[in-house]
């Protein structure tokens, strides 16, 4: 066993319903905290100098500085898995130029397809790992990370495969998604639907037989695949034994409500929610997912992450880091302007980004810090934990830790 402190102030967030609104004063604050831990999971959180005095031969890792420890973060939809660069894409919008405008110039979801088909697995697990780094400094050492930007069985597998192989590169706890549902691809000679049951028939197999993914996903826009055909795909998605998790209510509503209809595990997006299916998704088990950083680089408004709440909601908050609508990567700023839009508690953000969107992965043994849990947690350099969020992403991590060991 191992002590670990002692920290300012230790947040466990533990003893935390699932869902619906938290205020500030129902979190557990540990003042001269201290982390026992034991084979890599919380043996204890406690009075630093209390669990010293209990265990008076035991060793200690020493913390100098005034810092706060918080659970670990979780970020549970990103596409950090990909070729290329979009910036023009940015650029152009922000300039005034739409979505179509955009794709027809050769920008748009399909761009980062051809990059990434031209990109070789080693390329795609060195960039990938460096995205994957970058994430951990922020604290965040569980990623869901999705394919999506290959459209193919070859290049679809590739992703994946990369994925899997990150995994053996990083102690952070890797999720991969196969989001083969993305778009159709424009070389594919056939209709949505045909498509949709090429994914089916011809990647999911596949991606079984090579144990890369447990979980799918599908974009459901417009643009993308329609209600009918969506919902077709995810029930026969669950039929061949996957999780499932939708990219719902981007720019249109109504695609939250089947998300909820076929028991996705999360609904991801919801900007365009509008308040009877907020009611829906509220009462459902299906997790709530805002994507703060879509909002930022498109420009839209943001999930109405307040009224799921009051709601009675499972909110969970992501990055959707992906190289197109959303390039930053920063959960912790993202969560922050979030929490100043729709105005969150300091602590429906923390639980938003950590045992929340944990479950959203299907992820019970993290998120908190009390007895059993992984010992994944971030240390912070300051003296009151709400200066994290007030720094709005300025404020560093200063350690990061998984299963007890400093990365």
């Amino acid at each position: 066993m191992k002590l670990i402190g002692p920290f300012k102030q230790i947040v466990t967030l533990a003893n935390l319903p699932l869902r619906g609104k938290l205020s500030d004063d129902q979190l557990e604050i540990i003042e001269d905290g201290g982390l026992l831990i034991k084979e890599g999971k919380i043996a204890d959180a406690n009075n630093f100098y209390d669990l010293k005095e209990q265990y008076p031969n035991i060793e200690v890792e020493n913390i100098e500085d005034e810092q706060v420890c918080l659970p670990a973060f979780t970020d549970s939809h990103t596409h950090i898995c990909f070729g290329g660069n979009r910036a023009n894409d940015f650029a152009m919008r922000n300039a005034g130029k739409t979505y179509l405008e955009i794709a027809e110039s050769g920008g748009g979801i399909w761009s980062s397809v051809l990059h990434t088909r031209k990109a070789s697995e080693e390329e795609l697990l060195k960039t990938t790992l460096e995205r994957i780094n970058s994430v951990i400094s922020l604290g965040i050492t569980t990623i869901e990370i999705k394919s999506g930007y290959g459209l193919d069985v070859e290049n679809e597998l590739k992703m994946l495969r990369v994925i899997k192989k990150a995994q053996t590169f990083t102690k952070a706890t890797l999720v991969p998604t196969c989001l083969s549902a993305h778009l159709k691809p424009r070389d594919f000679d056939g209709s949505s639907v045909e498509y949709l049951n090429f994914i089916l028939n011809e990647i999911l197999p596949k991606v079984k037989e090579e144990n890369l993914a447990k979980r799918v996903d599908i974009f459901i826009e417009k643009s993308a695949f329609l209600p009918d055909e969506s919902t077709e795909f995810l029930l026969k998605v669950k039929e061949l034994g996957f999780e499932i998790t939708v990219h719902a209510d981007q720019f249109t509503s109504g695609s939250s409500r089947i998300a909820v209809e076929v028991g996705a595990k999360s609904a991801d997006h919801l900007e365009a929610t509008i308040d009877e299916d907020i009611a829906f998704l509220a009462k459902s088990e299906t997790v709530a997912t805002a994507l703060p950083g879509a909002s930022l680089g498109l420009g839209e408004k943001f999930t109405p992450a307040r009224k799921i709440l009051d709601a009675g909601g499972i909110l969970a908050i992501a990055s959707d880091w992906n190289p197109g609508s959303a390039p930053m990567g920063n959960l912790i700023t993202q969560a922050s302007i979030l929490a100043t839009f729709e105005k969150l508690s300091t602590a429906e953000v923390l639980a938003g980004i950590t045992f929340r969107s944990a479950h959203a992965l299907n992820l019970s043994d993290r998120g908190t810090l009390q007895k059993g849990k992984k010992a994944d947690f971030v240390t912070f350099k300051t003296d009151n934990f709400h200066n994290i969020l007030y720094h709005q992403g300025s404020l560093k991590a200063e350690s990061v830790y998984i299963n007890g060991e400093k990365m």
